[in-house]
């Protein structure tokens, strides 16, 4: 059955090669990006609907969520884009652009666009191996962070949400499922941050097709996935504490709202 299938960050990278792959299938896949540019050049290429935002921007994020609500309903929503080593790592209100990249924004779009998820949809969020525990006084732009630091406790306050999330909308909401893609493929993100051209991308790709599609993730709300040892795994001890999570969400909720 046709799906239709956001994707973000999908003008290169992982997500570029689900992107393809997914339209390959048959699938509606709408892209997006952050360069206008290099969207308009896909768009023509790939004959597909894409919409421009940056995502360190709040009010870019609900104007992407605005878009696809009035391009209709949606069966999937992948949080693909993310962020580890950028020139400025503040946005203009002050925030850490880590943080908000890879944490905040996939947060609010999943949000906002659950009015017309599909009940039976999924959202899959791109995590990573590398997670560390979460200083929510970081979070809410306090203080420095090294790339490294910012990255990993941005990938862990995602997996924890997405968990948290799943528990609160329970069998009345779309799967929200975590998935590492696997460790050091080879993204821009990868290659610009350590110098190595990392490994095929394919590998991300299909993992982020077989959690958007395949029966094997369809009760899977609120688990993880780990694609470096190929299967559901125990996520980090955080993500299992529900009063952590609990104190996330709150946190990630007033910033939004103050925001």
């Amino acid at each position: 059955m046709k799906k239709t299938i956001l994707i973000t960050g999908s003008t290169d990278g992982i997500g570029l090669a689900t992107a393809r792959q997914l339209q390959q299938e048959g699938h509606e896949v709408l892209l997006h990006g952050r360069n206008p540019n290099k969207l308009e050049k896909l768009k023509s290429e790939l004959g597909l609907v894409g919409f421009v935002a940056d995502l360190s921007k709040f009010e870019d994020v609900r104007s992407l969520a605005d878009s696809v609500i009035a391009h209709g309903p949606l069966d999937i929503l992948i949080n693909n884009a993310g962020v580890l080593r950028m020139a400025d790592a503040r946005t203009e209100s002050g925030l850490d652009a880590r943080f908000v990249v890879n944490t905040l924004a996939p947060y609010l779009l999943t949000r906002s666009l659950l009015p017309v998820l599909a009940k039976d949809g999924r959202v899959v969020n791109l995590s990573s191996a590398a997670q560390a525990p979460v200083n929510l006084r970081a979070l809410q732009g306090e203080g420095e962070l090294s790339d490294s630091e910012a990255y990993a406790q941005s990938k862990l306050a995602l997996t924890m949400w997405s968990r948290h999330l799943a528990d609160k909308l329970g069998p009345d909401g779309p799967v929200i499922v975590a998935v590492n893609p696997k460790s050091f493929l080879g993204s821009k993100m990868v290659k610009d941050a350590y110098g190595v051209d990392g490994s095929d991308l394919s590998v991300g790709a299909d993992i982020l097709v077989r959690a958007a599609l395949s029966d094997e993730f369809a009760g899977a709300t609120g688990l993880y996935f780990d694609n470096d040892i190929g299967r559901f795994s125990q996520p980090h001890p955080d993500v299992l504490d529900t009063r952590k999570n609990a104190r996330l969400v709150k946190t990630i909720e007033q910033m939004l709202e103050d925001y």
